[in-house]
């Protein structure tokens, strides 16, 4: 019996060692080597400080900055906290959802709020979260929608402000997957520096 207890444990020790230890280290290693960025979390590091993920949203309400998508994350007691990457989720609410109508309402009252003279439709994606409640793009329209605000609130030329839009605005992956975006962490820390 005992022989068979010594066994069982040093099994258990030896896997605990190669699958709990080795192998986590060896993969984190190579990933380091092959993919330094995405290994580490695809950081965006502004004067030597990180100050976001690519992959990763951020809540902006200030009329000087471009607003992403809305974030249906909360924290462990279900109160909601924004872009909460602990607690990657959508809302789960259907469209005739009384919960969903409000939240949307009330973006749609934001927008409306921060740009009375802009009468174009507004895209979806300002007033919606997305699955993950993660999101940090929009679509080009989301983008082009708020020019007008953000140009008027930083006293720039719309002109400059629709450039820079352009020069953030992304393809799609191998010119056939997804939908051209917008990250708006990257497209406000462009504003920032004009």
């Amino acid at each position: 019996m005992l022989a068979q207890l010594r066994a069982a444990f040093v099994s258990l020790f030896a896997l605990t060692v190669i699958t709990g230890i080795a192998y986590p280290l060896l993969v984190t290693g190579i990933a380091h080597a092959a993919f330094p960025s995405q290994a580490s979390g695809s950081l965006i590091v502004k004067d030597g400080k990180p100050v976001g993920s690519h992959l990763v949203g951020q809540p902006f309400d200030d009329l000087r900055y471009f607003w992403g998508r809305l974030s249906a994350t909360a924290d462990a007691n279900g109160k909601p906290l924004p872009y909460n990457g602990a607690a990657s989720t959508g809302s789960n609410l259907g469209p005739t959802n009384p919960a969903l109508l409000d939240e949307v309402k009330g973006r749609l009252d934001a927008l409306k709020a921060a740009g009375p003279e802009n009468d174009a439709p507004i895209p979806v994606d300002l007033v919606t979260s997305s699955a993950s409640g993660l999101d940090p793009d929009i679509t080009p329209a989301a983008a082009a929608y708020q020019v007008r605000r953000v140009a008027r609130a930083r006293g720039v030329d719309e002109a400059r402000v629709r450039a820079l839009v352009a020069a953030h605005t992304e393809g799609r992956r191998l010119g056939v997957l997804g939908e051209p975006r917008v990250n708006v962490l990257e497209l406000n820390l462009a504003l920032d520096e004009l």
